[in-house]
């Protein structure tokens, strides 16, 4: 295994480093001390393994199309922006704007995350991504929906927290939602509507949460003891009637 030491590096040399050691096909790399550096791990391709040790700056696997980082501890906002394939593993908590226009691949997050989790994602040809959050969840979790999978655990004590914020799936069109447990229809987006799993269903929360649990150490039969709900858009264009054509 490669490891790369970016106790006070500029992130730009850092990410020089990067590119050049998944360049020369180095397929395991250890960043250690990371401590805010933009951009890791943008645009990568390939089947690299990357540990991050410490907690990188926004904007992590931004277009990133192929490797899987694993982050042992926090990480910032800008997750997975318009992520194309791979895999991000957060061991703690993430911060907001998570998987924005994000078009395949999946981001497992073992604690809870801040706001506009999953804004625009979409599927792109054959494509879905998923996201799934051990934790709780802000306001607008799932806002402009329109494609690929998001799954909200509340696994851990919120210590009187709320499992997800206000305004869920606002403007969604596209994909599914599950929250494991209730659902309050109140905290919804008009364009949301509300159900119980069906056997299709059951069977994506099966396999994305069998790889989930395998991440992170979890026993897949205790995260499926408590019960699902399925939030689905009702409206293919919900703000149809704002727009003169």
């Amino acid at each position: 295994m490669l490891e790369i030491d970016a106790k006070g590096a500029y992130y730009r040399d850092l990410n020089r480093q990067v590119r050049e050691a998944v360049a020369r096909g180095e397929k395991e790399i250890r960043l250690k001390n990371v401590n805010g550096q933009y951009y890791i791990g943008d645009g990568l391709r390939g089947a690299s393994v990357i540990t991050i040790e410490g907690v990188p700056g926004n904007d992590l696997a931004a277009f990133m199309d192929g490797p899987t980082l694993r982050v042992k501890g926090n990480a910032q906002d800008n997750i997975a922006n318009t992520m194309n394939s791979g895999k991000v593993i957060i061991e703690g908590n993430a911060g907001d704007v998570l998987g924005y226009g994000m078009r395949g691949g999946k981001l497992h997050i073992r604690g809870s995350v801040g706001y506009r989790v999953g804004i625009h994602m979409k599927g792109m040809k054959k494509q879905a991504p998923t996201i799934i959050v051990g934790g709780c969840a802000g306001d607008f979790f799932g806002e402009y929906m329109a494609g690929g999978v998001l799954i909200l655990l509340g696994l851990d004590d919120r210590d009187g927290a709320p499992l997800v914020g206000d305004y869920l799936g606002t403007g969604m069109h596209g994909g599914v939602i599950y929250v494991r447990g209730e659902v309050d229809k109140d905290i919804c987006g008009a364009e949301v509507g509300v159900m119980d799993p069906d056997d299709e269903d059951r069977k994506v929360l099966m396999e994305s949460l069998t790889e989930y649990c395998k991440d992170f150490g979890l026993e897949l039969e205790e995260v499926m003891k408590k019960g699902f709900k399925k939030l689905v858009p009702v409206s293919s264009r919900p703000y149809g009637n704002l727009y003169a054509y």
